[in-house]
């Protein structure tokens, strides 16, 4: 059974920020997880190209919104590829495929009686490309997100009947697979309490946008627009754009991951969309929080912005991916401290494993002949790194499975800490002088090699490279469709040969702020 899940579609009114790669690398660790464990997965991220946000950005640059939307969409596909992303589907809103879903959606929506017109009025904010409910100030109300003034908007558009869906949507968030993590299941619980009322569909005057059929001078809302990406990414596979072929193709989503200010259009809007068009519901919308700095929210005004292709430039991906899924619980939100990713990725990564690497086989090269020890009572389960090793491998793969990275990874960590006190309890460099002992070393090197083995394997997921790297050193192929059965205490094979060791991790030094 296919695996499939989304980023979310990132809006191309700027470059890529930290956030976007934060969540795609989150994403990405998820679908490497899930083809290393399960095979088929459909990786899906892109761009929304719409909007009167993108049409004003465009006109501030003296360009064309194709133009604009070509040069961010490119930034975005090649930083994605920088950070060695693995996604299987790169969508873009301006595609002639897209419009041809949008379309077709939008007259089985027509057909199920969900579409009316209607008079909007409101305070809007181009920035959110939402209508806000109450500003506290009705003078002269800001969003609170971006800091900058709404735009009052009354006009003539066509709406979606999401109240008719109530009760649906009601059962839907009941549930609590749905919504994830449960710190954000509430909220929209709430939202939804409070009465589900006609959201527009089509804005007019604003030209950057998909033509809604048959009304002259309306473009589709982007967010009407942008879910339907998801689809419109699926269905990119050399077929037709026709809707009844997505069963075929990979849906429903098992996961959305989005940020938690988009939750609502997710968790809400979307579903009830689907249930129009009488097409299934996604299996579970996973919203995470967001990222500040040193404490303090980024942004251009505060010159704090972590710029992500400088931070892979100077600090490389294992660094970044490690700090991010390591240290953050995905969900919550979090804050990047330049001296503690430093410290986590010195202490983690270049000492705890990189140095039990290199330090274990550096001794049993010298003393077995530059290959892997006799295991002898090290090659039983029962033995206790054994033991350590086979908790961590079930932790890791519970954690996967509900992207607790950060559980997954202290899991990983753990284990090659267990593995660096095994080696210093046990003392093999002063048991080799001991007559008769060298039965003994040979088992705690090759227990420790093999527990590395296990770090370097369960590594995969969440640091493609090092993982590698790690393997390697062992005389072991990457991490592959044999992963699971390769997740066994014993997979080292006594007298093969040891390659030279050198570190797999360098020290990070950085002696200017990022």
């Amino acid at each position: 059974m296919t695996y499939t899940l989304t980023t979310p579609l990132y809006y191309v009114n700027d470059r890529p920020h930290l956030g976007s790669t934060y969540t795609t690398i989150a994403c990405d660790a998820l679908a490497r997880y899930q083809r290393l464990n399960n095979g088929s997965v459909v990786f899906v991220t892109g761009v929304d190209e719409h909007g009167q946000k993108i049409q004003r950005t465009a006109e501030q640059k003296q360009i064309s919104p194709q133009e604009h939307c070509d040069s961010i969409s490119s930034t975005y596909r090649d930083l994605w590829k920088s950070w060695g992303i693995s996604d299987d589907r790169f969508v873009r809103t301006t595609d002639p495929r897209h419009l041809q879903l949008v379309q077709q959606f939008y007259e089985r929506v027509k057909a199920s009686g969900d579409i009316v017109s209607g008079r909007q009025t409101g305070w809007y904010c181009v920035g959110c490309e939402e209508y806000k409910d109450d500003p506290a100030d009705a003078e002269s109300p800001t969003c609170s997100i971006h800091q900058k003034p709404l735009e009052w908007r009354d006009e003539e558009n066509l709406f979606f009947r999401l109240s008719r869906y109530q009760a649906e949507i009601e059962a839907l968030v009941a549930q609590d697979d749905f919504i994830a993590p449960a710190s954000r299941r509430q909220e929209v619980r709430n939202f939804v309490a409070q009465g589900l009322r006609d959201f527009s569909i089509s804005r007019v005057n604003v030209s950057w946008g998909l033509p809604v059929p048959d009304h002259p001078g309306h473009t589709f809302y982007v967010w009407f627009d942008a879910l339907l990406g998801y689809l419109t990414a699926l269905l990119d596979d050399g077929g037709s754009t026709d809707l009844d072929r997505l069963d075929q193709c990979g849906w429903p989503a098992s996961v959305h991951v989005i940020g938690k200010d988009i939750l609502r259009f997710h968790a809400v809007f979307w579903p009830a969309m689907l249930l129009s068009a009488g097409l299934p519901l996604p299996k579970k919308v996973f919203g995470h929080g967001f990222l500040t700095r040193e404490g303090q929210k980024m942004g251009k005004s505060l010159g704090n912005v972590l710029d992500p292709e400088i931070l892979l430039e100077r600090c490389g991906t294992d660094a970044v991916r490690w700090y991010l899924l390591r240290d953050i619980q995905f969900g919550d939100d979090g804050d990047f401290q330049q001296q503690r990713f430093i410290d986590l990725v010195n202490n983690d990564l270049a000492n705890t494993i990189g140095n039990l690497l290199n330090r274990t086989s550096s001794m049993a090269r010298k003393w077995f002949d530059d290959a892997v020890p006799s295991a002898g009572a090290a090659a039983s389960p029962d033995f206790p790194l054994a033991q350590r090793a086979s908790q961590a491998t079930t932790t890791v793969s519970d954690a996967m499975e509900t992207l607790s990275f950060k559980t997954a990874s202290e899991a990983i960590l753990q284990l090659a800490i267990a593995a660096n006190g095994h080696l210093n309890d046990t003392a093999p460099w002063s048991r080799m002088k001991q007559p008769g002992e060298e039965a003994a070393v040979a088992e705690d090197l090759y227990a420790v090699l093999e527990a590395t083995r296990l770090v370097g394997l369960l590594l995969a997921p969440l640091l493609p490279d090092l993982s590698a790297r790690i393997l390697e050193q062992l005389g072991q192929p990457p991490a592959g469709p044999d992963w699971r059965d390769r997740l066994v205490w014993g997979g080292l094979t006594s007298g093969s040969e040891l390659p030279k060791p050198s570190p797999v991790m360098q020290r990070l030094e950085l002696d200017e702020p990022l």
